[in-house]
């Protein structure tokens, strides 16, 4: 895919699947158990990996699907994603170095690649299909929105294929690629334009799955923070360096 890695749209009819999914994902911030595992970065993050529990047409409990306009998946359990006023504040346990770059660099960062064991290596671990997030309320320019290194997709291909060059697809995911992500990151960082995706209820963002990517620093924005469920449909590991 050649272009910037990102697409934003609007969707026609999804106004009956956020009314579903609205007060499934409040209730599962305000949890207890929920807040105790998923809140970070002094409580202005809720990262909500997989808490959605969805169906597999992206229907909770007693709610609609998603629109057979965003395409024939397997849905994951969604992310609930919530950034509240004043992120990020830093963890007692996070580095400085790691808070600055959240700081500076939007933690940016491509998806699937998983920090391995106590040095965080980085290994293709999860390989997804895309990205695509869905704002349950309105995100505005200044509320933690989603930041894309513009064409950081190719030059992320081109850096993993040439890591993995003659490595069988099966084996792709026990290749350390530290290096050669930390190198392919820099230069995205160089070359790339940097772009803020605000985004309102009823509009989706999608994002090639190789697309660097991150969370502005909170500027201004309603109280309540912003909230966007991700999802991430599996996908076959021996597709995951070839075009969507």
């Amino acid at each position: 895919m050649s272009g910037p890695g990102w697409e934003r749209f609007t969707i026609p009819g999804l106004a009956p699947w956020l009314d579903a999914v609205r007060p499934v994902a409040e209730a599962i911030a305000e949890d207890p158990d929920a807040r105790a595992a998923w809140l970070r970065h002094g409580e202005t993050w809720f990262a909500g990996v997989n808490v959605l529990r969805n169906d597999a047409r992206g229907a909770v409990p007693g709610g609609p699907p998603l629109p057979d306009s965003l395409g024939d998946h397997d849905w994951d359990a969604g992310q609930l994603s919530i950034v509240y006023p004043g992120y990020p504040q830093r963890d007692a346990d996070e580095s400085e170095a790691a808070h600055r770059f959240r700081r500076l660099r939007d933690a940016a960062h491509v998806d699937g690649l998983l920090p391995v064991g106590p040095e965080r290596r980085r290994f293709m671990q999860e390989p997804h299909a895309f990205v695509l997030g869905l704002p349950l309320n309105t995100c505005p320019a200044g509320a933690s929105p989603l930041v894309v290194w513009e064409g950081s997709h190719e030059i992320m291909r081109a850096a993993f294929t040439a890591a993995l060059e003659g490595v069988p697809p099966e084996r792709w995911s026990t290749v350390d690629l530290t290096e050669t992500y930390h190198a392919a990151r820099r230069y995205c960082f160089e070359t790339c334009k940097r772009v803020t995706l605000p985004a309102a209820p009823g509009e989706a963002t999608w994002l090639h799955r190789l697309t660097l990517h991150g969370v502005a620093p909170w500027e201004a924005g309603p109280s309540e923070g912003r909230m966007i469920v991700y999802f991430r449909p599996d996908f076959a590991g021996e597709d995951w360096l070839s075009p969507p």
